[in-house]
């Protein structure tokens, strides 16, 4: 049974026009499509929740100011093993422990602005849909 998982094609991918790239990486994948997709700039309180996990640790207030420094493309993506494909295709956070032929090997430069989030799980893309596509839920 096709999976779905949430994308977001963070601000520093959307600044460095890199998003054709990423989105052309994901399409290319046999089975997997793209069930949403939308540019938005995410506003605080969506940030917070999205990121509520990580809420008083030293790297979460700038990274919430990170993602909402500039628009960011959201996307579901849909398709089999697409949670686990979709964290590979974007490879580790930081960029220098990250595969050529992933998108944070071939385009990442610092830890914090890694370019793309993928679900981690079947639990956190269900969390993760209905915070940016309710009627996903």
């Amino acid at each position: 049974m096709p999976q779905r998982t949430l994308v977001i094609l963070k601000p520093d991918a959307v600044r460095r026009g890199l998003t054709g790239e990423i989105i052309g990486r994901i399409e290319r994948k046999a089975d997997w499509s793209l069930a949403a997709v939308e540019l938005r700039t995410l506003d605080r309180a969506t940030l917070e929740q999205h990121y509520a996990e990580h809420e008083g640790r030293p790297f979460y207030e700038p990274l919430v100011e990170f993602m909402a420094s500039g628009p960011s493309v959201v996307m579901v993506v849909e398709g089999e093993r697409v949670i686990e494909g979709v964290r590979a295709l974007a490879g580790p956070t930081d960029p220098i422990a990250a595969a050529p032929g992933s998108v944070r090997g071939d385009f990442g430069t610092i830890v914090r602005e890694n370019l793309i989030h993928a679900s981690d799980s079947e639990e956190s893309a269900e969390r993760e849909m209905k915070i940016f596509f309710p009627s996903f839920a």
